[in-house]
């Protein structure tokens, strides 16, 4: 008869998982003798080791009880089943270990690789690293938004950037940002916007909603807010009747001066950017 050490010795496992193996019932705990010792018998050492040996090939412990009581063709079914649930989290966890590797390049740990791209892109236009963080956040919310969509935007957007007045506006963004209501580049680049979104109301380029009320409000005041240079840019074109940022919406002239709260849609309600010329953030 053997002790419980000597019985761990034998499995080749430790004390403490011996008792584990009692706790959940894996194992089954003898009776005490009359020195009050648990002694173990052969039986308990086969046992023992099958479990090490199910547990050490990466049975999960809630698995090897069913797999200890089963006859052969059971055995054989029960582990194909457990070989499938290992592959499906080694997919899994590869997946992770990718999205991990790409943590140093922070903007590719919530961003597809096209948008990606589209910043870099930016960049080269010489548009200072603070703008570039807010668009990379602003695209961040879109794409979780929209996923099947992202790429068809951001390949609209590259369209874009070959426009002379998209260069004009973030050539207007490069160096120190605006960061006054009074700047006179904040007229500038009403004056641009507005351009753009009359061509693309004229093109017939306004597109289908795609976003709901409070997120598309959500892209709204996170530009507004952003500044009061992006505030007065707003104003200015609402003044001219244009409203909305995420959706364009064209003020009838009839309403423009009544200002009574409420606007019919000139054009059909658009995404930040695919139909929105240029979403803007303005600091």
């Amino acid at each position: 008869m053997l002790t419980i050490s000597q019985l761990a010795a034998y499995a080749g496992v430790t004390v403490r998982a011996v008792r584990h193996y009692h706790n959940i019932g894996l194992l089954p705990e003898p009776e005490r003798d009359r020195s009050g010792y648990r002694t173990y018998n052969a039986a308990a050492v086969v046992r023992l080791i099958r479990i090490h040996t199910l547990t050490d090939a990466g049975v999960p412990l809630a698995r090897v009880q069913e797999l200890l009581d089963a006859g052969p063709e059971e055995f054989a079914d029960g582990v194909q089943e457990i070989d499938k649930e290992l592959r499906a989290e080694i997919r899994r966890l590869q997946g992770t270990r990718k999205r991990l590797a790409r943590l140093a390049a922070g903007e590719h740990l919530a961003l597809p690789r096209s948008v990606v791209d589209y910043l870099d892109r930016v960049r080269g236009l010489g548009v200072e690293e603070q703008y570039i963080e807010m668009e990379r956040d602003a695209w961040i919310m879109v794409a979780a938004q929209v996923p099947h969509l992202i790429d068809a935007v951001i390949a609209q957007k590259h369209e874009q950037l070959d426009d002379p007045d998209i260069v004009k506006l973030y050539g207007l963004l490069r160096g120190a940002l605006i960061r006054s209501a009074d700047d006179p580049r904040v007229v500038e680049i009403a004056d641009i916007l507005e351009r753009l979104m009359i061509r693309a109301a004229e093109a017939g380029e306004l597109g289908a909603e795609v976003f709901d009320d409070r997120f598309a409000d959500l892209l709204d005041s996170t530009m507004v807010e952003s500044s009061p240079g992006a505030e007065r840019v707003v104003a200015i074109l609402e003044e001219r009747g244009w409203r909305g940022w995420t959706r364009i919406e064209r003020v009838p002239a009839d309403r423009l001066n009544a200002r009574t709260g409420s606007t019919e849609k000139h054009a059909a309600a658009v995404p930040p950017s695919p139909n929105c010329p240029c979403r803007q953030t303005i600091e």
